[in-house]
């Protein structure tokens, strides 16, 4: 019988098939008491009331409506209401790698992104928060303009669920043509960039935006992107989504080496290479984190391999005390 901290493990979560169903177990397996929504802002300016859950911060309590209908209300405010969650998830090729293989299926980054993307939808529309979803490459690929009604979580679910990863026209493997979650294929590059200036476009009034992705892209760009999302006072959080494979590098013997935006293949001795390899992805995770920082945006490392409850719980806990210090400012 699985446990609440197996729900959160990798190799759980990519047994299960259903993209929805893997969303509500990591949801299950969050910290107790995690019931208040990161998302929401602060404002002196009311709008309106919204019931009471457990959790909820009681200082919010309406004690007159309370008084007068024995029920309990909290307070929401005016920004509050008016921010919304923007979920923008990687589909280039690159988010298609997986190195552990669990009954056959194989979990991917992508896989990874799309269930931490769900459950964030869940909790912000559990609040009457409004979610929205974006799904990009070198371009946006779907747009799941926000909304807080309760049939948005299966409308990004289904849409994560159904999504695609864009196919280069390279010639398909046998267990591609089997239509394989194993597959490993080539795809769409990352263009962060014109993501950011698309979106910038689209987006006419202050949002929180989530980046799951492994931004292998050049980090001028990234930079120039977050720059632009600054200027215009949105709030962000880069969730860098990478495969442990990724990070640690443990490959030993010579084998072909594919890259998955087109970048063709080169038979490699990694041994050779591991120092070096090593070295470049250390400062390419650094300065992702750094760029982040500097604009006072959350980052997030995410390794697939491990649970998703610690990194996911530590980020709502610190938007949590940011929101709580907010209030008492």
């Amino acid at each position: 019988m699985p446990t609440i901290k197996n729900y959160l493990d990798p190799q759980t979560l990519a047994s299960v098939g259903s993209l929805q169903l893997r969303a509500r177990l990591v949801v299950e397996g969050l910290m107790a008491g995690m019931h208040r929504s990161p998302y929401h802002g602060v404002s002196v300016e009311f709008a309106q009331h919204r019931q009471y859950t457990p959790g909820d911060d009681i200082r919010r309590l309406d004690w007159k409506v309370f008084g007068r209908s024995d029920k309990l209300y909290l307070k929401q405010y005016q920004k509050e209401t008016n921010l919304d969650l923007v979920l923008l998830v990687d589909a280039s090729g690159s988010m298609a790698y997986g190195s552990d293989e669990v009954a056959g299926s194989r979990w991917r980054k992508f896989d990874c992104a799309s269930t931490l993307a769900s459950v964030l939808a869940y909790l912000a529309v559990n609040q009457q928060d409004r979610a929205g979803l974006m799904l990009f490459d070198d371009a946006l690929r779907g747009t799941i303009r926000p909304t807080n009604a309760r049939r948005q979580c299966r409308a990004i679910v289904d849409a994560l669920a159904q999504h695609e990863l864009a196919l280069g026209d390279n010639e398909l493997t046998e267990a591609q043509a089997r239509g394989s979650r194993a597959a490993l294929f080539t795809g769409r590059g990352t263009d962060l960039g014109r993501l950011f200036d698309q979106i910038g476009a689209r987006l006419t009034h202050r949002s929180l935006i989530v980046l799951i992705s492994d931004v292998f892209d050049a980090v001028e760009s990234f930079e120039r992107g977050l720059a632009r999302l600054s200027h215009r006072r949105h709030d962000v959080v880069v969730v860098q989504m990478m495969d442990h494979a990724e990070i640690m590098f443990p490959f030993r013997s010579s084998a072909e080496f594919v890259g998955m935006e087109g970048e063709g293949r080169l038979r490699l001795d990694p041994a050779a290479l591991r120092a070096a390899y090593m070295r470049t992805m250390r400062e390419h995770l650094g300065r992702v984190e750094d760029i982040t920082t500097r604009f006072k945006y959350d980052y997030m490392l995410v390794d697939t391999s491990a649970p998703l409850g610690a990194p996911l719980s530590r980020l709502l806990l610190k938007r949590a005390a940011a929101n709580e210090a907010a209030t008492r400012r």
